[in-house]
């Protein structure tokens, strides 16, 4: 008694249902007569005779086996329950979901680059999604030689080709390696196709790849961020004006006798410096014209100056040369000037 019970069953379903199960085979038993087949939401059950499918069944609900599915069996239409004997078939059910998978590289991929001879070492992470959808394909492939498939043997598979692809497509000619997140949807499409290629003849299809982000070793994320700042600020000289300014302002340039006053002094030369030459630049614009009664003016000046000297033959109190105050001679006690 004990043997039939164990190899006749009253009920096929999904006894070991995960979530993150692809597929479970139901086998090594008979159906007896009055048995019943479950099918729960989001599961298809496939009835396999001798490594052949029978019949698939898509719907949800609870049915009778001798009445509502050999009917419908290819070659087991006109099967008869006996006393003594069942019908032993497999009975495949596949999870008909979307599956979301979490992927990220476990090592640097050094992408070669002729601005660092070693190469790149970039790190990426993101998702990818995929799905069955070749019940044929997959029972051949995998379904044929295991009782179940989970999502994680999925995932072997994908990651490990997927360092390959990853410097394939980012590889490709005209991408910044600098800044690879511009590229992120056109690097991941390109990869998505790959391996859509890669696991297609196992009955899935790979729907959805994305690419989160790309990560640099700290030394090339600081150079690409200082190198970003500088394209900011413009050049060299404007850069390191904002970074003093920045230090005085934070604290980090304390000293408050020569590191303080060093600096305030670099960024007064700097700043009178630029603004002679914004002056310059500007004179430079203007083309050298003079207002319309400037050259008169400049032409009647020594003129005028030289008829204020010698028509009057005052001494002036302080020196037009350098200054100084007048004693009352004709020449300048300082520095000679002639004064009448």
């Amino acid at each position: 008694m004990v043997f039939f019970k164990n190899q006749f069953a009253n009920v096929v379903e999904w006894e070991e249902f995960r979530d993150d199960m692809i597929f479970w085979k139901w086998n090594n038993r008979e159906i007896k007569k009055g048995s019943r087949l479950i099918i729960q939401p989001g599961q298809d059950a496939i009835f396999i005779n001798n490594g052949k499918i029978e019949g698939i069944f898509q719907e949800e609900g609870d049915y009778n086996i001798e009445s509502q599915i050999i009917p419908f069996l290819s070659t087991l239409k006109g099967f008869k329950f006996g006393f003594n004997s069942g019908m032993r078939v497999e009975v495949l059910f596949v999870n008909t979901k979307e599956f979301t998978v979490k992927w990220g590289t476990k090592n640097a991929i050094n992408i070669p680059s002729p601005q660092l001879p070693g190469g790149i070492p970039v790190r990426a992470n993101g998702t990818f999604n995929f799905k069955v959808n070749d019940y044929i394909a997959l029972i051949d492939k995998i379904a044929g030689v295991k009782n179940s498939y989970l999502v994680e043997d999925v995932k072997i598979r994908i990651t490990s080709i997927l360092d390959q692809l990853l410097m394939k497509w980012i590889s490709k000619e005209g991408k910044d390696m600098f800044n690879l997140q511009a590229n992120a949807f056109e690097i991941a499409q390109g990869i998505k196709t790959d391996l859509d290629m890669q696991i297609i003849d196992s009955g899935m299809t790979i729907t959805g790849f994305n690419i989160i982000s790309f990560n640099y070793p700290k030394e090339i994320q600081d150079m690409i961020t200082k190198t970003a700042s500088h394209g900011m600020i413009g050049d060299l000289q404007r850069y390191q004006q904002v970074s003093m300014t920045d230090g005085i302002a934070s604290g980090k340039v304390k000293g408050g006798g020569t590191a303080a006053d060093m600096a305030g002094m670099m960024m007064g030369m700097g700043m009178a410096g630029q603004m002679m030459k914004n002056m310059n630049q500007m004179q430079d614009q203007s083309g050298g014209q003079q207002a319309p009664n400037e050259g008169n003016q400049a032409q009647n000046a020594p003129d005028q100056a030289g008829q204020a000297s010698s028509g009057e033959g005052k001494i002036p109190n302080f020196c037009p040369n350098c200054g100084e105050k007048t004693s009352g001679g004709n020449f300048c006690s300082n520095c000679g000037q002639k004064l009448v």
